[in-house]
């Protein structure tokens, strides 16, 4: 498996990324909302305003067939037979219905009225009545498109209209309305004003409680942050991290609390045991000088004193299991830094592209084209920010997970590719510093029952060995780890492709204090750690392969109860 680490030189803090992406979302919300609600009630208006001139246009309507039903009983009553003296009966009457017209005075948004008449003897449409608004001067007659204006046409400043007027089913002339929407503009302007002062005060209450919001969610990982520094840079491990009203910090700072806890217990064993070795061969000494006569004694005494060291040792062994529990909290930090670095760039970016749209809107230059790309880059740049936070959170737990399975012999059921996979993660800061490739083939849904925490340390050992000896002169090797289930037992084989180990030490390969790196810092307890957790903790068999020049291969057979079939 090639462990692939990205890395960013530009960063910025949790806290800039949590304001700008709650405020950007707030505001997109709030502007959209507005928007949306602003277009309806302008639409609502706007057709509020044609049906009222609709039923303005019906009352016209209706007495200006009453004022041609009267002209039409006028003529029959006078026998008019003449085209000039229905005319002049018409246009007698046309003076009342223009009288009516007037009353519309009252109604500031009528700019022009016009009746017109069909003649029965041209076919033809002829001005019947008009009005016109003081200050308004005179329409031109819509002869040939009144007609067409019985579905509303709507200008940018004006609605027009017309309305039929029927005299005993047919056709007898039409209503025409002109009129103004200066007072629908002035309403759709102050609706505006109104929104954008409601936007402003949204955004004031939004960016209040985003900031109250940060401050919660950031001052608790900064103490774990600084904590966890200190206990790198210090090695002060009697630091504990305090307690914390959100859920996932509690349980985080309980998890590096009891890592702390152990480390530092471990630690004191350490100096005891260290103390009492030194005590030890010097009361040795003091024996060996003084029973140099009496060599009998002095080798009874000899063995005693080697089966003292025995239990020593297993100490010693107890001590070397933790130190590299320790050693991994100072890569935590950079490892938990690195997702965050990113989320935090893509947040600064999401910045800088709401500043360009922010002025685009403000110089009146804003696009729907530009709009969109923003659109579409800010939901990358959030996906960065939500996929970034959630492989930290991912980080953490793997952490957690492995520091509560080295320190715990206990035996649970577990899946052997996630612990694989978890104790790869926790030695990512070593794996990534080098060109090292790493191959596992492990069933995904393998389940089994056994002691995971043995499992765990037996595997960092192997990969730390081949890591410090195995590798010492090689820029890329490849490491191969395979498991496989046999009834009720497990085979765990690794194997890499490195120096390999000189003859003289392969066949007391697991005993202590056997190293190829005698004094440069080489304890020679790595593998017999190894030996004693797979006989002792996992009651298993493992057996050691290596020639000089082709690495080495280890294969550990252990029962299990595999409960992958139990899923």
């Amino acid at each position: 498996m090639k462990a692939v680490v990205n890395t960013s030189s530009k960063t910025t803090t949790i806290r800039s990324a949590l304001f700008i992406g709650v405020m950007t979302i707030c505001s997109l919300t709030i502007c959209v909302s507005m928007l949306a609600s602003t277009i309806q009630d302008i639409k609502q208006q706007r057709t509020s305003l044609v049906n009222e001139l609709k039923s303005y246009a019906s009352i016209i309507a209706f007495n200006a067939r009453a004022s041609f039903a009267e002209a039409e009983k006028t003529i029959e009553q006078t026998g008019a037979g003449f085209a000039d003296e229905r005319e002049n009966i018409y246009n007698d009457f046309a003076h009342t219905e223009e009288s009516r017209l007037r009353s519309f005075e009252a109604v500031p948004m009528f700019h022009n009225i016009h009746i017109y008449r069909l003649q029965q003897s041209t076919g033809k449409l002829v001005l019947y009545s008009i009005y016109n608004a003081r200050g308004v001067g005179p329409y031109p007659a819509q002869l040939e498109k009144v007609a067409a204006f019985t579905e509303p046409y709507l200008s940018d400043n004006y609605i027009e209209l017309s309305q039929e007027i029927r005299l005993d089913g047919n056709i007898a002339g039409y209503v025409f309305i002109r009129a103004s929407q200066q007072e629908l503009q002035r309403y759709i302007q102050n609706r505006i004003l109104i929104d954008l002062f409601i936007i402003v005060c949204a955004l004031i209450v939004a960016y209040l409680l985003t900031r109250k919001l940060e401050q919660r969610f950031t001052a608790p990982i900064n103490q774990l942050l600084q904590l966890v520094q200190r206990v790198a840079k210090d090695k002060d491990y009697h630091l504990r991290a305090p307690q914390n009203s959100i859920e996932e910090f509690t349980v985080f700072g309980k998890a590096l609390n009891t890592m702390l806890d152990k480390i530092e217990r471990q630690i004191i064993k350490q100096q005891q045991t260290e103390t009492e070795i030194r005590e030890l061969y010097q009361g040795m000494e003091q024996k060996v000088n003084e029973r140099t006569e009496a060599l009998k004694s002095s080798n009874q005494e000899l063995l005693n004193t080697l089966a003292t060291l025995h239990q020593y040792q297993n100490q010693i062994v107890e001590t070397e299991k933790m130190a590299s529990l320790g050693q991994m909290v100072a890569g935590v930090a950079h490892e938990v830094n690195t997702p965050i670095g990113l989320g935090v760039t893509a947040s600064t970016l999401l910045q800088d592209k709401l500043t360009g749209i922010e002025r685009a809107f403000n110089d009146k230059k804003l696009t729907s084209s530009q709009l969109g790309r923003f659109l579409n880059e800010s939901k990358e740049n959030l996906g960065i920010i939500y996929r970034n936070l959630e492989r930290a959170a991912s980080l953490i737990s793997s952490f957690k997970q492995v520091a509560v399975d080295q320190s715990n012999d206990s035996q649970r059921s577990f899946n052997m590719s996630q612990l694989i996979n978890e104790v790869l993660l926790s030695l990512r800061p070593n794996l990534k510093k080098t060109r090292h490739q790493l191959l596992v083939e492990c069933p995904p849904d393998l389940i089994i029952e056994s002691k995971p925490g043995p499992i765990n340390q037996i595997l960092i050992n192997l990969i730390m060995n081949s890591l410090i000896h195995a590798f010492d002169n090689i820029e890329q090797g490849e490491i191969d780890i395979s498991v496989s289930i046999s009834g009720t037992r497990c085979q765990l084989c690794y194997s890499d492709n490195g120096s390999g180990v000189p003859e003289n030490i392969k066949k007391r390969i697991f005993d202590p204090f056997v190293t190829t790196k005698r004094g440069e810092g080489g304890s020679g307890l790595g593998l017999h750690l190894v030996y004693n957790l797979v006989t002792q903790a996992l009651n298993g068999k493992i057996s050691f392969e290596s020639t000089l020049g082709f690495g080495v291969k280890v294969l550990i057979d252990f029962p299990v109860i595999n409960n992958s079939h139990k899923k």
